[in-house]
Protein backbone atom coordinates (compact mmCIF):
# COMPACT_ATOMS: atom_id res chain seq x y z
CA UNK A 1 0.00 0.00 0.00
CA UNK A 2 1.71 3.55 -1.17
CA UNK A 3 0.71 6.18 1.56
CA UNK A 4 1.02 9.86 0.87
CA UNK A 5 1.87 12.78 3.25
CA UNK A 6 -1.05 13.62 4.74
CA UNK A 7 -2.70 10.47 4.50
CA UNK A 8 -3.72 8.32 7.25
CA UNK A 9 -1.92 4.18 7.31
CA UNK A 10 -4.89 1.64 6.99
CA UNK A 11 -3.60 -0.85 8.54
CA UNK A 12 -0.69 -1.90 10.99
CA UNK A 13 2.03 -3.31 9.11
CA UNK A 14 6.41 -2.78 7.87
CA UNK A 15 7.56 0.36 5.46
CA UNK A 16 9.56 -1.33 2.62
CA UNK A 17 10.29 1.63 1.01
CA UNK A 18 10.89 5.26 1.92
CA UNK A 19 11.26 7.56 5.23
CA UNK A 20 9.11 9.88 6.49
CA UNK A 21 7.98 11.28 10.32
CA UNK A 22 4.52 9.83 11.41
CA UNK A 23 2.27 11.56 13.86
CA UNK A 24 1.77 8.37 16.33
CA UNK A 25 0.05 10.80 19.60
CA UNK A 26 -3.41 9.19 18.88
CA UNK A 27 -1.86 6.32 20.10
CA UNK A 28 0.83 7.23 22.26
CA UNK A 29 0.14 10.97 23.56
CA UNK A 30 3.88 12.21 22.09
CA UNK A 31 3.41 15.56 20.45
CA UNK A 32 6.52 15.13 18.07
CA UNK A 33 5.99 12.90 14.92
CA UNK A 34 8.41 9.86 14.87
CA UNK A 35 11.38 9.49 12.68
CA UNK A 36 10.51 6.14 10.42
CA UNK A 37 12.45 4.39 7.25
CA UNK A 38 12.50 0.83 6.08
CA UNK A 39 11.80 -1.80 7.93
CA UNK A 40 10.40 0.35 10.87
CA UNK A 41 7.12 -0.53 11.78
CA UNK A 42 3.90 1.58 11.35
CA UNK A 43 0.08 1.12 13.37
CA UNK A 44 -2.86 1.76 11.67
CA UNK A 45 -4.59 4.96 12.40
CA UNK A 46 -1.64 7.01 12.52
CA UNK A 47 -0.85 9.90 10.26
CA UNK A 48 1.77 10.15 7.52
CA UNK A 49 3.12 13.65 7.83
CA UNK A 50 6.30 13.99 5.60
CA UNK A 51 7.22 10.99 3.07
CA UNK A 52 5.55 9.12 0.60
CA UNK A 53 6.11 5.33 2.26
CA UNK A 54 5.31 1.80 0.94
CA UNK A 55 4.16 -0.16 3.41
CA UNK A 56 3.27 -3.81 3.30
CA UNK A 57 -0.07 -4.62 5.97
CA UNK A 58 0.65 -7.02 8.38
CA UNK A 59 -2.66 -6.69 10.62
CA UNK A 60 -6.10 -6.25 10.03
CA UNK A 61 -9.05 -6.43 11.80
CA UNK A 62 -9.11 -7.47 15.17
CA UNK A 63 -5.51 -7.97 15.21
CA UNK A 64 -4.92 -4.48 15.02
CA UNK A 65 -3.00 -2.19 17.71
CA UNK A 66 -6.64 -0.16 17.35
CA UNK A 67 -8.44 -3.37 17.99
CA UNK A 68 -6.54 -4.26 20.93
CA UNK A 69 -6.96 -0.70 22.97
CA UNK A 70 -10.81 -1.36 22.07
CA UNK A 71 -10.43 -4.66 23.76
CA UNK A 72 -8.70 -3.20 26.95
CA UNK A 73 -11.46 -0.19 27.17
CA UNK A 74 -13.89 -2.99 27.06
CA UNK A 75 -12.20 -4.63 29.85
CA UNK A 76 -11.82 -1.90 32.32
CA UNK A 77 -15.46 -0.88 31.77
CA UNK A 78 -16.73 -4.59 32.65
CA UNK A 79 -15.12 -4.15 36.16
CA UNK A 80 -16.53 -0.64 37.01
CA UNK A 81 -19.17 -1.02 39.87
CA UNK A 82 -22.01 0.54 40.06
CA UNK A 83 -22.75 3.10 43.11
CA UNK A 84 -26.21 3.01 45.06
CA UNK A 85 -28.11 6.21 45.41
CA UNK A 86 -27.96 7.71 48.74
CA UNK A 87 -32.26 8.05 48.17
CA UNK A 88 -31.85 4.49 47.93
CA UNK A 89 -30.68 3.51 51.42
CA UNK A 90 -32.51 5.98 53.08
CA UNK A 91 -36.23 4.96 51.37
CA UNK A 92 -34.95 1.41 52.03
CA UNK A 93 -35.91 2.51 55.75
CA UNK A 94 -37.89 5.25 55.65
CA UNK A 95 -40.74 3.08 53.85
CA UNK A 96 -40.95 0.18 56.82
CA UNK A 97 -40.97 2.35 59.14
CA UNK A 98 -44.27 4.74 57.96
CA UNK A 99 -46.04 1.41 57.12
CA UNK A 100 -45.13 0.25 60.75
CA UNK A 101 -45.75 3.56 62.71
CA UNK A 102 -49.60 3.24 60.88
CA UNK A 103 -49.81 0.14 61.98
CA UNK A 104 -49.10 1.18 65.45
CA UNK A 105 -51.16 4.18 65.29
CA UNK A 106 -54.37 1.77 64.33
CA UNK A 107 -54.04 -0.47 66.86
CA UNK A 108 -53.27 2.34 69.54
CA UNK A 109 -57.06 4.05 68.47
CA UNK A 110 -58.59 0.59 68.78
CA UNK A 111 -58.02 -0.20 71.80
CA UNK A 112 -57.66 3.30 73.54
CA UNK A 113 -61.02 4.68 71.89
CA UNK A 114 -62.59 1.37 69.87
CA UNK A 115 -65.80 3.46 68.45
CA UNK A 116 -63.95 6.45 67.43
CA UNK A 117 -62.93 8.04 64.09
CA UNK A 118 -59.43 7.81 64.85
CA UNK A 119 -59.38 4.54 64.83
CA UNK A 120 -59.56 4.89 60.44
CA UNK A 121 -58.42 8.15 60.40
CA UNK A 122 -55.44 8.71 62.08
CA UNK A 123 -53.68 5.53 60.44
CA UNK A 124 -54.79 7.00 56.90
CA UNK A 125 -53.77 10.51 57.76
CA UNK A 126 -50.19 8.91 58.51
CA UNK A 127 -49.98 7.06 55.95
CA UNK A 128 -50.73 10.00 53.31
CA UNK A 129 -48.40 12.42 55.05
CA UNK A 130 -45.40 10.39 55.11
CA UNK A 131 -46.25 8.86 51.56
CA UNK A 132 -42.91 9.06 49.92
CA UNK A 133 -43.33 10.83 46.83
CA UNK A 134 -41.34 13.64 47.74
CA UNK A 135 -38.36 11.38 49.13
CA UNK A 136 -38.99 9.68 45.33
CA UNK A 137 -38.34 13.03 43.31
CA UNK A 138 -35.71 14.27 45.48
CA UNK A 139 -32.92 12.42 43.86
CA UNK A 140 -33.96 12.38 40.01
CA UNK A 141 -35.31 16.14 40.01
CA UNK A 142 -32.37 17.40 40.95
CA UNK A 143 -30.20 14.90 38.84
CA UNK A 144 -32.13 15.88 35.97
CA UNK A 145 -32.13 19.62 36.19
CA UNK A 146 -28.21 19.31 36.96
CA UNK A 147 -27.01 17.05 34.01
CA UNK A 148 -29.55 19.61 31.60
CA UNK A 149 -27.62 22.44 33.02
CA UNK A 150 -24.71 21.00 32.64
CA UNK A 151 -24.99 19.89 29.40
CA UNK A 152 -25.70 23.55 28.93
CA UNK A 153 -22.72 24.57 29.92
CA UNK A 154 -20.93 22.26 28.11
CA UNK A 155 -20.68 19.21 29.93
CA UNK A 156 -21.93 15.93 29.30
CA UNK A 157 -22.68 13.76 32.39
CA UNK A 158 -22.90 10.16 30.71
CA UNK A 159 -25.46 8.98 33.81
CA UNK A 160 -26.38 10.84 37.12
CA UNK A 161 -24.53 8.29 39.23
CA UNK A 162 -21.26 9.94 38.06
CA UNK A 163 -22.74 13.29 40.26
CA UNK A 164 -22.29 11.49 43.05
CA UNK A 165 -18.75 9.81 42.25
CA UNK A 166 -17.20 13.29 41.09
CA UNK A 167 -17.92 14.89 44.09
CA UNK A 168 -16.01 12.22 46.28
CA UNK A 169 -12.91 12.13 43.84
CA UNK A 170 -10.38 13.28 45.60
CA UNK A 171 -7.06 12.46 42.63
CA UNK A 172 -7.12 14.19 39.39
CA UNK A 173 -4.87 12.53 36.50
CA UNK A 174 -4.11 14.22 33.36
CA UNK A 175 -3.02 13.43 30.24
CA UNK A 176 -0.31 16.02 28.71
CA UNK A 177 -0.27 16.60 25.16
CA UNK A 178 -3.84 18.26 24.36
CA UNK A 179 -5.15 18.09 27.76
CA UNK A 180 -2.69 20.09 29.41
CA UNK A 181 -1.23 21.73 26.19
CA UNK A 182 -2.20 22.36 22.74
CA UNK A 183 0.06 19.52 21.62
CA UNK A 184 1.47 22.27 19.51
CA UNK A 185 5.79 23.44 20.01
CA UNK A 186 6.45 27.14 20.27
CA UNK A 187 9.99 28.72 20.38
CA UNK A 188 10.54 28.99 24.28
CA UNK A 189 13.89 31.30 23.82
CA UNK A 190 17.09 31.68 21.46
CA UNK A 191 20.35 30.99 22.80
CA UNK A 192 22.76 32.52 20.50
CA UNK A 193 26.73 31.98 21.05
CA UNK A 194 28.64 34.99 22.58
CA UNK A 195 29.34 36.88 19.30
CA UNK A 196 25.98 36.21 17.63
CA UNK A 197 22.55 38.03 17.62
CA UNK A 198 19.32 36.09 18.70
CA UNK A 199 18.09 37.43 15.79
CA UNK A 200 20.23 35.90 13.30
CA UNK A 201 19.63 32.69 14.64
CA UNK A 202 16.36 33.43 13.79
CA UNK A 203 16.68 34.24 10.50
CA UNK A 204 18.73 31.42 9.44
CA UNK A 205 17.16 28.84 11.46
CA UNK A 206 13.60 30.36 9.84
CA UNK A 207 15.26 30.18 6.43
CA UNK A 208 16.43 26.94 6.68
CA UNK A 209 13.11 25.49 7.94
CA UNK A 210 10.83 27.84 5.42
CA UNK A 211 9.93 24.62 2.69
CA UNK A 212 9.89 21.78 6.58
CA UNK A 213 6.39 20.93 7.58
CA UNK A 214 8.12 19.27 10.71
CA UNK A 215 6.08 20.88 13.69
CA UNK A 216 9.59 22.54 14.76
CA UNK A 217 9.77 23.94 11.87
CA UNK A 218 6.00 25.34 11.90
CA UNK A 219 7.30 26.85 15.79
CA UNK A 220 10.31 28.76 14.67
CA UNK A 221 8.98 30.42 11.15
CA UNK A 222 5.82 31.35 13.24
CA UNK A 223 8.38 32.83 15.48
CA UNK A 224 10.17 34.33 13.10
CA UNK A 225 6.82 35.85 11.35
CA UNK A 226 6.00 37.34 14.62
CA UNK A 227 9.10 39.22 14.86
CA UNK A 228 9.29 40.65 11.61
CA UNK A 229 11.93 38.67 10.41
CA UNK A 230 12.75 38.18 6.81
CA UNK A 231 13.64 35.42 5.44
CA UNK A 232 16.11 34.19 3.06
CA UNK A 233 15.51 31.72 -0.19
CA UNK A 234 17.52 28.76 0.02
CA UNK A 235 19.12 27.45 -2.99
CA UNK A 236 18.67 24.30 -1.91
CA UNK A 237 16.98 22.15 0.81
CA UNK A 238 17.32 18.79 2.24
CA UNK A 239 15.04 17.52 4.89
CA UNK A 240 15.33 14.40 6.62
CA UNK A 241 12.54 13.27 8.97
CA UNK A 242 13.65 12.78 12.57
CA UNK A 243 16.96 14.66 12.18
CA UNK A 244 16.47 18.47 11.00
CA UNK A 245 17.32 20.30 7.57
CA UNK A 246 20.43 21.50 5.15
CA UNK A 247 19.97 24.50 3.31
CA UNK A 248 22.18 26.23 1.11
CA UNK A 249 21.67 30.21 1.97
CA UNK A 250 23.85 32.88 -0.01
CA UNK A 251 26.50 30.42 -0.57
CA UNK A 252 26.57 29.34 3.03
CA UNK A 253 25.77 26.03 4.45
CA UNK A 254 22.64 26.13 7.32
CA UNK A 255 22.57 22.80 9.51
CA UNK A 256 19.19 23.15 11.58
CA UNK A 257 17.95 20.66 13.81
CA UNK A 258 18.96 17.63 15.88
CA UNK A 259 22.53 17.30 17.93
CA UNK A 260 23.65 13.88 15.81
CA UNK A 261 22.63 15.93 12.99
CA UNK A 262 24.58 18.94 13.16
CA UNK A 263 27.44 17.43 14.75
CA UNK A 264 27.50 14.98 12.41
CA UNK A 265 28.18 18.29 9.63
CA UNK A 266 31.18 19.09 10.99
CA UNK A 267 30.67 21.03 14.13
CA UNK A 268 34.51 21.62 16.01
CA UNK A 269 35.01 19.91 18.93
CA UNK A 270 35.57 22.55 21.06
CA UNK A 271 31.65 23.25 20.52
CA UNK A 272 30.39 20.01 21.10
CA UNK A 273 30.54 20.75 24.68
CA UNK A 274 28.53 23.93 24.08
CA UNK A 275 25.57 21.84 22.54
CA UNK A 276 25.46 19.16 25.50
CA UNK A 277 25.37 21.80 27.95
CA UNK A 278 22.40 23.64 26.51
CA UNK A 279 20.46 20.03 26.53
CA UNK A 280 21.73 19.40 30.35
CA UNK A 281 20.51 23.09 31.36
CA UNK A 282 16.99 23.86 29.31
CA UNK A 283 15.80 20.15 29.52
CA UNK A 284 12.93 20.94 26.76
CA UNK A 285 13.37 19.71 22.56
CA UNK A 286 16.09 21.83 21.38
CA UNK A 287 16.85 22.66 17.58
CA UNK A 288 20.66 23.27 16.63
CA UNK A 289 21.72 25.98 14.44
CA UNK A 290 25.18 25.76 12.68
CA UNK A 291 27.13 27.69 9.46
CA UNK A 292 29.62 26.13 7.60
CA UNK A 293 29.83 23.63 10.24
CA UNK A 294 30.05 26.49 13.13
CA UNK A 295 27.82 26.46 15.80
CA UNK A 296 25.99 29.74 16.13
CA UNK A 297 23.43 28.72 18.87
CA UNK A 298 19.81 26.49 19.73
CA UNK A 299 16.28 27.49 19.73
CA UNK A 300 14.52 26.08 22.66
CA UNK A 301 10.82 24.95 21.78
CA UNK A 302 7.93 24.22 24.58
CA UNK A 303 4.64 22.34 24.19
CA UNK A 304 2.02 25.73 24.13
CA UNK A 305 -0.03 25.46 27.70
CA UNK A 306 -4.00 25.72 27.03
CA UNK A 307 -5.19 28.44 28.61
CA UNK A 308 -6.68 28.62 31.98
CA UNK A 309 -4.38 24.77 32.82
CA UNK A 310 -2.57 26.52 35.76
CA UNK A 311 -5.33 28.08 36.98
CA UNK A 312 -7.72 24.75 36.71
CA UNK A 313 -4.72 22.61 38.50
CA UNK A 314 -4.15 24.85 41.59
CA UNK A 315 -7.57 25.09 42.10
CA UNK A 316 -7.60 21.63 42.56
CA UNK A 317 -4.36 21.85 44.37
CA UNK A 318 -5.47 24.40 46.79
CA UNK A 319 -8.81 22.35 47.37
CA UNK A 320 -6.74 19.43 48.53
CA UNK A 321 -6.87 17.11 45.54
CA UNK A 322 -3.81 15.04 44.44
CA UNK A 323 -2.98 15.82 40.74
CA UNK A 324 -0.60 13.50 38.87
CA UNK A 325 0.65 13.95 35.15
CA UNK A 326 0.04 10.53 33.01
CA UNK A 327 1.63 11.21 29.75
CA UNK A 328 2.93 8.85 26.80
CA UNK A 329 5.70 12.40 26.13
CA UNK A 330 9.45 12.06 27.15
CA UNK A 331 10.01 12.88 30.64
CA UNK A 332 12.27 16.57 29.83
CA UNK A 333 9.32 17.75 28.01
CA UNK A 334 6.71 16.50 30.75
CA UNK A 335 9.13 17.57 33.62
CA UNK A 336 9.38 20.95 31.69
CA UNK A 337 5.22 21.36 31.41
CA UNK A 338 4.45 20.00 35.38
CA UNK A 339 7.30 22.74 36.50
CA UNK A 340 5.56 25.36 34.68
CA UNK A 341 1.97 24.02 35.92
CA UNK A 342 2.94 23.26 39.53
CA UNK A 343 2.55 19.40 39.40
CA UNK A 344 4.24 17.35 41.82
CA UNK A 345 4.26 13.96 40.18
CA UNK A 346 5.10 13.31 36.69
CA UNK A 347 4.40 9.94 35.35
CA UNK A 348 6.35 9.95 31.21
CA UNK A 349 7.04 7.83 28.84
CA UNK A 350 3.54 5.87 30.05
CA UNK A 351 2.32 3.43 27.77
CA UNK A 352 -1.47 2.26 27.26
CA UNK A 353 -0.98 -0.90 29.69
CA UNK A 354 1.43 1.56 32.17
CA UNK A 355 -1.35 3.81 32.48
CA UNK A 356 -4.08 1.35 33.18
CA UNK A 357 -1.60 0.21 35.71
CA UNK A 358 -1.15 3.61 37.00
CA UNK A 359 -4.99 3.74 37.60
CA UNK A 360 -5.23 0.50 39.03
CA UNK A 361 -2.82 1.06 41.47
CA UNK A 362 -4.39 4.48 42.52
CA UNK A 363 -7.48 3.00 43.00
CA UNK A 364 -6.29 0.05 44.81
CA UNK A 365 -4.43 3.02 47.12
CA UNK A 366 -8.31 3.60 48.00
CA UNK A 367 -8.22 6.92 45.94
CA UNK A 368 -11.69 8.10 43.87
CA UNK A 369 -9.62 8.95 41.00
CA UNK A 370 -10.10 10.99 37.79
CA UNK A 371 -8.49 10.34 34.83
CA UNK A 372 -8.36 13.43 31.96
CA UNK A 373 -7.51 12.66 28.43
CA UNK A 374 -8.09 13.18 24.70
CA UNK A 375 -6.40 10.50 22.83
CA UNK A 376 -7.09 7.28 22.07
CA UNK A 377 -3.97 5.82 23.91
CA UNK A 378 -6.08 7.40 27.13
CA UNK A 379 -9.11 5.23 26.69
CA UNK A 380 -8.32 2.62 28.79
CA UNK A 381 -7.34 4.35 31.72
CA UNK A 382 -10.62 6.89 31.38
CA UNK A 383 -12.61 3.51 31.23
CA UNK A 384 -10.72 2.17 34.65
CA UNK A 385 -10.74 4.97 36.48
CA UNK A 386 -13.51 6.01 39.03
CA UNK A 387 -14.31 8.46 36.74
CA UNK A 388 -13.07 9.83 33.20
CA UNK A 389 -13.35 12.71 32.09
CA UNK A 390 -12.70 13.67 27.88
CA UNK A 391 -12.52 16.91 25.90
CA UNK A 392 -14.40 16.77 22.72
CA UNK A 393 -11.36 17.87 20.77
CA UNK A 394 -10.70 14.19 21.28
CA UNK A 395 -10.96 11.30 19.44
CA UNK A 396 -14.10 9.51 19.31
CA UNK A 397 -12.87 6.05 21.44
CA UNK A 398 -11.60 8.48 24.33
CA UNK A 399 -15.01 9.98 24.47
CA UNK A 400 -17.27 6.53 23.98
CA UNK A 401 -14.63 5.12 27.48
CA UNK A 402 -15.52 8.10 29.47
CA UNK A 403 -18.78 8.88 31.94
CA UNK A 404 -18.03 12.56 31.28
CA UNK A 405 -17.42 14.32 28.34
CA UNK A 406 -16.03 18.03 28.33
CA UNK A 407 -17.74 19.95 24.76
CA UNK A 408 -14.86 22.49 24.27
CA UNK A 409 -11.24 22.39 24.49
CA UNK A 410 -10.90 24.17 28.13
CA UNK A 411 -10.05 22.47 31.42
CA UNK A 412 -12.53 25.23 32.79
CA UNK A 413 -15.17 22.16 32.10
CA UNK A 414 -13.50 20.14 34.62
CA UNK A 415 -14.18 22.57 37.28
CA UNK A 416 -17.27 23.40 35.76
CA UNK A 417 -18.51 19.06 36.35
CA UNK A 418 -16.79 19.54 39.80
CA UNK A 419 -19.34 22.63 40.44
CA UNK A 420 -22.00 21.16 39.00
CA UNK A 421 -21.36 17.75 41.02
CA UNK A 422 -21.13 19.23 44.42
CA UNK A 423 -24.42 21.59 44.08
CA UNK A 424 -26.33 18.82 42.58
CA UNK A 425 -24.99 16.99 45.51
CA UNK A 426 -26.12 19.87 47.89
CA UNK A 427 -29.36 19.85 46.66
CA UNK A 428 -30.15 16.16 46.71
CA UNK A 429 -29.10 15.90 50.65
CA UNK A 430 -31.72 19.28 51.00
CA UNK A 431 -34.40 17.51 49.42
CA UNK A 432 -33.87 14.00 51.22
CA UNK A 433 -33.78 16.44 54.57
CA UNK A 434 -36.81 18.15 53.83
CA UNK A 435 -38.45 14.80 52.63
CA UNK A 436 -37.54 12.93 55.53
CA UNK A 437 -37.66 15.35 58.09
CA UNK A 438 -41.04 16.86 57.34
CA UNK A 439 -42.92 14.15 56.61
CA UNK A 440 -41.47 12.75 60.03
CA UNK A 441 -42.78 15.45 62.11
CA UNK A 442 -45.88 15.65 60.55
CA UNK A 443 -46.76 11.92 61.38
CA UNK A 444 -47.27 12.88 65.07
CA UNK A 445 -50.25 15.28 64.49
CA UNK A 446 -51.22 12.88 61.33
CA UNK A 447 -51.31 9.94 64.29
CA UNK A 448 -53.96 12.45 66.34
CA UNK A 449 -51.15 13.05 69.16
CA UNK A 450 -52.81 16.60 69.73
CA UNK A 451 -56.28 15.14 69.49
CA UNK A 452 -56.70 13.61 72.87
CA UNK A 453 -55.86 17.54 74.69
CA UNK A 454 -57.24 19.81 72.26
CA UNK A 455 -59.27 18.14 69.86
CA UNK A 456 -57.61 18.79 66.86
CA UNK A 457 -56.62 16.81 64.35
CA UNK A 458 -54.78 16.52 60.97
CA UNK A 459 -57.35 14.88 58.79
CA UNK A 460 -56.70 13.01 55.83
CA UNK A 461 -57.25 15.74 53.21
CA UNK A 462 -54.50 17.92 54.99
CA UNK A 463 -52.39 15.10 55.31
CA UNK A 464 -52.49 14.89 51.47
CA UNK A 465 -52.52 18.78 51.39
CA UNK A 466 -49.40 18.89 53.23
CA UNK A 467 -47.36 16.15 51.23
CA UNK A 468 -48.09 17.73 47.87
CA UNK A 469 -46.82 20.47 49.16
CA UNK A 470 -43.47 18.43 50.12
CA UNK A 471 -43.21 17.29 46.71
CA UNK A 472 -43.61 21.35 45.40
CA UNK A 473 -41.16 22.01 48.02
CA UNK A 474 -38.60 19.23 46.47
CA UNK A 475 -38.93 20.07 42.68
CA UNK A 476 -38.65 24.12 43.33
CA UNK A 477 -35.58 23.16 45.18
CA UNK A 478 -34.20 21.16 42.75
CA UNK A 479 -35.33 23.68 39.79
CA UNK A 480 -33.04 26.09 41.47
CA UNK A 481 -29.80 24.31 39.85
CA UNK A 482 -31.07 26.38 36.69
CA UNK A 483 -28.94 29.26 37.61
CA UNK A 484 -25.66 27.72 37.89
CA UNK A 485 -23.08 29.35 36.17
CA UNK A 486 -20.05 28.31 34.28
CA UNK A 487 -16.34 27.90 35.85
CA UNK A 488 -14.39 30.69 33.97
CA UNK A 489 -10.77 31.03 34.87
CA UNK A 490 -8.27 33.55 34.75
CA UNK A 491 -6.09 33.41 31.79
CA UNK A 492 -2.82 33.20 32.89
Amino acid sequence: VIVRPGQSIPADGIIIDGETAVDESLFTGEAMPVAKRSPDTVIGGTVNQSGGITVTITRVGSGTVLAAMIRMVREAQGNKAPIQRLADRVAGLFVPLVIIIALATFFAWWIASPGSKMVLLAPVAVLLVACPCALGLATPTAILVGTGRAARLGVLFRNGEILERLSKADCFVFDKTGTLTDGRPRVDKIIPIDDIAAEDVLQLAASAEQYSEHPYGHAIRERANVEGVRLSTASRHEHVPGQGVLAVIDGHTIVVGRKAWVIGHGVADEQKAELDLVEQQEGAPVVYVTRDGAYLGAVVLADTIKDGASTAVQTLLKQGREVIMLTGDNRFAAAAVAARLGIKRVEAEATPEKKLATIDSLRRAEFTTVMVGDVVNDAAALAAADIGIALGTGTDIAMQASDITITGRSLDGVLTALAVSASTLKIIKQNLFWAFFYNIAMIPFAAGILYPLFGVTLSPALAAAAMALSSVFVVSNSLRLRHLQPVVTVVP
